[in-house]
């Protein structure tokens, strides 16, 4: 099978690298940076550089939200009759009712997509043959996608190391990963903020390294992220005000029955949630 990645930043070039280390699939890159490309092909990354889009059975569509919809509309009647198109943005309704249709029209299949996986670094010097291993892999296929593509998409997931794979609508994906991810990202970004960060060297261990570790994000892409799913993602911030109102409220009061009662509710909660998880 030959496989195109269009976009070799950590997710494109992660899989790129996954690929090759795991499967007899040729790889081919295409990137706006032709130094990235260059770099790709010298390195092993990829079999060459794709000129013709027709000729890959698989295009897996590396870039941010916008970009990913402009990229597979422009190219929409250029890619291989009977091919798939997959791409691996954080968000699947936007992209789904923007492409799946127009993709349909031109006799090509496509599957929404979410690698489970990243790294507070960006770009393809961070990229891993080993990001995936262990991951989710979230498709939301629609009636247009056929039975065929979903297999194969499941196989080359399962080849390169992905732990789970994950069906499901777009809506669903986008409700769950405003609270799993995006809302991370945010409290992230707004707990660094406190001034007393200038005085912290010396003061932090675990909890201030895991819980500051995201906030070292890209600005750009997840800007983008977060306004194009704004309806689930204000949800769990006014949610999660609500919550830290409830604690703020409690210590104000010096109401240590209520306040005991919220750490206990929190900490079973999070023990019933490990337990599910060894489950699966």
């Amino acid at each position: 099978m030959i496989i195109t990645v269009a976009g070799l930043g950590l997710i494109g070039g992660s899989f790129c690298k996954a690929i090759k280390a795991e499967t007899d699939h040729t790889v081919l890159g295409y990137d706006i940076n032709d130094k990235v490309l260059t770099d790709a092909v010298a390195d092993g990354t990829i079999d060459g550089k794709c000129e013709d889009f027709s000729l890959s059975d698989l295009t897996i569509v590396c870039l941010y939200p916008d970009a990913t919809k402009k990229f597979i509309i422009d190219n929409a009647d250029k890619f291989k009759k009977g091919s798939t198109v997959i791409d691996s943005c954080g968000i699947k309704t936007v992209i789904v009712n923007s492409v799946d249709e127009i993709l349909k029209a031109n006799g090509v299949n496509f599957v929404g997509a979410h690698p489970m996986a990243g790294r507070e670094f960006s770009g393809y010097a961070y990229s891993l043959p080993t990001l995936y291993k262990g991951a989710s892999f979230i498709m939301t296929p629609t009636l247009n996608a056929s039975d065929e593509s979903v297999a194969m998409l499941e196989k080359l997931a399962e080849q390169i190391g992905f732990g789970k794979i994950v069906k499901t609508t777009p809506e669903n994906h986008d409700s769950i990963i405003a609270y799993t991810s995006q809302l991370a990202h945010i409290v992230s970004s707004a707990y660094i903020k406190s001034p007393t960060l200038k005085n912290e060297s010396g003061f932090s261990a675990g909890s201030f390294k895991d819980l500051t570790r995201v906030a070292k994000l890209n600005e750009d892409m997840w800007t983008d992220l977060f306004l194009q799913n704004s309806s689930p993602l204000l949800y769990e911030i006014d949610t999660i005000i609500e919550k830290l109102t409830e604690y703020r409220n409690a210590i104000a009061d010096n109401d240590s029955e209520t306040l005991k009662e919220l750490l206990r509710d929190g900490r079973i909660l999070k023990e019933k949630s490990l337990g599910q998880n060894e489950e699966e």
